[in-house]
């Protein structure tokens, strides 16, 4: 084995000493051979002369081949690596030093390739971990604010009257003044509620669990708790109904939250005597809702800012809190359902539409 290292040619070294034996072996042959040719001296010099001309050519060639060419590979691959593009493979394919240099190159830059895109992979994830927490600041920042904002109506009048109740001594004053308490508490309650609900709908901890159920019992079911069981229904209700089944998927308890705002929102929105109409119709595949009730229409300004927390219409005679059409809008846009508000003639009529299952 050490015999066959001797003479093997797996050097750069080995490779110049051979060649430069070699030259040094024809230059001398070359000049025995062209001194002793049977012509004139002058003649036998230049004849050397483009003999050593050759050889000096060849052995330009065979260095430029063995040496200088692999060099320059390596530099343009070092160069290009050293900038971060890893496009220039390293291709010198030798058995020397300079292919084994080559081959070292070739697998650093893989390896530098994959390092930095871990790195950028990491530092993505970095970047979404900073702006998610951001945002759950920003969140949390806005949650309290609107609680702050919305909790000092409330608050001031249990002060107001928590301060009257103790300097009041009429029993039915104290009684109105402890009812009041109580209801301006539990609107707080809800509105606390229904703000950490949506809060946790916005920002992912509360997620949707579809499930095959029929929509015209469902909407029947809602409809007949919210607008026929009830003392104080002053409106004409009116319905247009499939009068078979029809399956959709969806989050039963969320969608349930959706029909429970929009059928408030019309039922306290409908002018006294007023007609308040359902409608659910099927077509290519899609279920759309609707319901509209008669009573003022909302500002053309004012439609796409409805959706949005804490908005309340100044014209109508509602006075909830501002959430329930927002939690609508984010459990619909959560489900990728399309939903919409439009003013018709004599009213208003949101709607929603949503594909159907077999």
């Amino acid at each position: 084995m050490r015999r066959k290292d001797t003479f093997s040619l797996r050097t750069v070294r080995k490779k110049i000493i051979l060649m430069s034996k070699l030259a040094g072996i024809f230059l001398i042959a070359s000049y025995i051979v062209s001194t002793r040719l049977p012509i004139a001296p002058d003649a036998s010099f230049l004849l050397w002369i483009a003999f050593v001309t050759l050889l000096l050519l060849a052995m330009d060639h065979l260095m430029g081949r063995f040496i200088s060419t692999p060099i320059s590979k390596l530099s343009q691959s070092a160069r290009s690596m050293a900038q971060l593009d890893f496009s220039i493979p390293c291709t010198v394919k030798t058995n020397d030093e300079f292919g084994a240099l080559s081959e070292s190159l070739q697998i650093m830059a893989e390896n530098l390739q994959l390092a930095l895109a871990k790195l950028e992979e990491a530092n993505g994830k970095l970047e979404q971990d900073v702006e998610q927490k951001k945002r759950l600041l920003a969140e949390r920042k806005e949650l309290v604010d609107s609680l702050s904002h919305e909790m000092k109506t409330p608050l001031g009048v249990i002060r107001a009257y928590a301060e009257g109740l103790q300097d009041e001594t009429d029993e039915a004053k104290r009684q109105h003044y402890s009812e009041v308490i109580i209801a301006e508490t539990e609107r707080m309650s809800s509105l606390i509620t229904t703000l950490l609900d949506l809060s946790a709908l916005e920002n992912g901890a509360a997620q949707l669990h579809p499930e095959r159920l029929d929509f015209v019992e469902f909407l029947e079911t809602v409809a007949g708790r919210l607008l026929i069981d009830t003392p104080d229904a002053d409106f004409i209700l009116q319905h247009e109904l499939p009068e078979h089944p029809v399956y959709v998927a969806a989050d039963k308890a969320r969608m349930e939250q959706v029909l429970d705002n929009l059928l408030v929102n019309a039922k306290r929105n409908v002018r006294p005597g007023g007609i308040l109409h359902l409608s659910l119709t099927e077509n290519d595949g899609m279920l759309h809702f609707s319901v509209f009730n008669q009573g003022p229409p909302i500002p053309q300004e004012h439609l796409s800012k409805i959706w949005t927390k804490f908005y309340r219409d100044s014209t109508s005679g509602y006075s909830g809190s501002g959430l329930g059409l927002a939690i609508v809008a984010q459990i619909l846009s959560m489900q990728h359902l399309d939903y919409g508000v439009e003013n018709r003639c004599g009213g208003v009529a949101f709607s929603f539409s949503l594909p159907t299952v077999k």
